[in-house]
């Protein structure tokens, strides 16, 4: 009898409220967490109980999707970060990221009959990984009005802007979300009641109108004596950004770069994992190189079929995906439009839109050659790299270390692992180029760093790393102050003629010093 009343009671109940994720216990969200602030528009989703773990540093990913019976139960709090991917959409297309996480959370999109739950086997969540750019960010917000930050999808941007929140407090509004949008439609009267308080715009880029409006609010805020750290805006495209904010908000707003995960940021990694599966979390973190594959394959088609149309004309999404594979199994090969034409069976003008897409929305890395009056014979035309390793052998069809040593790309993909992880590392304003002649002379990433001072940086993964011919002449002929040769060892050491062998990690904190 008192079995069916509990079961006449919960009858036509929804799920939501009762599993495990909508507890006064829950793992996910809380009151003070920043998926679910006093102002967020997820404070009154079932995820927003009062006690979570999360009131710690979040997660810089959150773990995977699943879609489980209310009955199992979630393991205990672990200390590994997991990854994040919806591996059984509840409603609509999959998606990944922790701003689709807390969409599915807020529409009770799993239904009556399952909840959505964390898979829990082998690892759990973590404290945030810290990421380098945070002081960087912070620093801004307290310099300027705004703060732009750009970088590809799922590199973390979200992850950061939130810490942020949880930090300095204040409004986060998702220019991806209808109802944020809906917020919007009369921005200055909006926005202007949140004055007094930090406001991130994520994906900006879909709401250019807004700049403008951003000017004055900031100019009425100065007025009011909150003249810096007012607005911190994400966006998933570089030069887009900007050009909308260029005129409008000069000399209002930083711009900063968030690249995925590198080697001074994950520690708890080996380079070969990192330099394997690439920086982006979802990928670095994932169970196994199974995993990892599949997260970036699915990274891939998404930004193929989705994101890149948002950002420019229609184009095939075969036709990009063997453009994006061509220039990963030429990593590192200088720019020729006409052979790529010819291959790719289009003009060299649509090559070259391609090039430019790809380098926007910062995918690919475009590194010019270092210009010289030496009366030498130079190749002046830009280097290509797709700028994340994981992202190369996804292209390539790479599985795990064995697949990548074998591979014929595998001196280029460390080639540009390297770049991309120095770069990351460098000072503020640091050029990045290359030094090639005709007659072989070559500087593989030749840096100009403040105060115009010059490094030149020979890449080798050869555990006993000997400079080129070639790598002598072009620093005989360009005298840089510091010259190294990077290679996968774990020492530094000195070589002839004032060259350093150096590991990579050495390297990227001897520029981030």
């Amino acid at each position: 009898m008192d079995q069916a009343r509990k079961e006449e009671a919960t009858a036509g109940r929804k799920r939501w409220p009762t599993g495990p994720l909508a507890t006064r216990h829950s793992l996910l969200a809380t009151r003070y967490s920043p998926l679910a602030t006093r102002h967020s528009p997820f404070a009154s989703s079932p995820l927003a109980t009062r006690y979570s773990p999360l009131t710690k540093p979040p997660a810089h990913t959150i773990s995977e999707f699943v879609r489980r019976n209310d009955e199992e139960r979630l393991g205990e709090y672990g200390a590994s970060p997991v990854t994040l991917e919806t591996t059984t959409p509840c409603r609509g297309r999959p998606e990944t990221g922790l701003r689709r996480w807390a969409e599915l959370a807020a529409e009770n999109a799993c239904g009556r009959s399952t909840t959505l739950q964390i898979r829990n086997e082998n690892v759990g969540f973590a404290r945030m990984i810290e990421r380098s750019l945070m002081p960087a960010v912070l620093a801004g917000l307290n310099d300027v009005p705004a703060v732009c930050l750009t970088g590809p999808r799922q590199a973390g941007k979200t992850t950061l802007a939130l810490a942020v929140l949880e930090r300095l407090g204040g409004l986060y509004l998702d220019l991806e979300s209808e109802v944020d949008r809906a917020k919007l439609v009369e921005p200055e009267a909006y926005l202007g009641r949140h004055l007094d308080k930090l406001v991130v715009l994520d994906e900006v880029h879909r709401v250019p109108e807004l700049f403008p409006v951003l000017r004055g609010l900031i100019d009425r805020a100065r007025r009011e004596g909150r003249g810096t750290g007012r607005y911190l805006l994400l966006g998933s495209a570089a030069l887009a950004l900007l050009r909308q904010s260029s005129e409008s908000l000069a000399g209002r707003l930083r711009f900063l770069e968030l690249t995925p995960f590198h080697l001074r940021e994950a520690t708890g990694q080996s380079a070969d994992t990192l330099w394997l599966r690439g920086g982006f979390p979802g990928s670095l973190l994932a169970a196994d190189d199974a995993q990892s594959l599949r997260w970036r394959q699915d990274f891939i088609r998404t930004y193929l079929e989705r994101d890149i149309p948002q950002f420019g004309r229609r184009i095939a999404a075969e036709t990009l995906r063997r453009f994006w594979t061509m220039l990963a199994h030429r990593q590192g090969a200088p720019l020729n439009q006409a052979e790529l034409a010819r291959n790719l069976g289009v003009d060299a003008r649509t090559v070259g839109y391609y090039v430019d897409l790809l380098v926007d929305l910062l995918l690919v890395r475009r590194l010019p050659p270092w210009h010289t009056n030496l009366g030498k014979r130079l190749v002046k035309a830009p280097r290509l790299f797709v700028r994340d390793s994981g992202l190369v052998h996804a292209l390539l069809g790479i599985v795990d270390m064995e697949n990548l040593l074998a591979h014929p790309v595998v001196g280029a993909s460390w080639e540009g692992f390297v770049i991309e992880n120095l770069l990351a590392s460098a000072p503020a304003g640091t050029g990045a180029y290359y030094w090639r002649t005709a007659g072989g002379a070559e500087i593989d990433l030749l840096l100009e760093l403040p105060g115009r001072r010059t490094w030149a940086v020979e890449i080798k993964r050869s555990l006993m790393p000997s400079p080129s011919r070639g790598f002598f002449e072009a620093c005989e002929h360009l005298k840089p102050q510091r010259r190294f040769v990077v290679y996968p060892g774990v020492e530094s050491f000195p070589l002839r003629h004032e060259i350093e062998a150096v590991p990579p990690t050495m390297l990227a904190e001897i520029l981030a010093a």
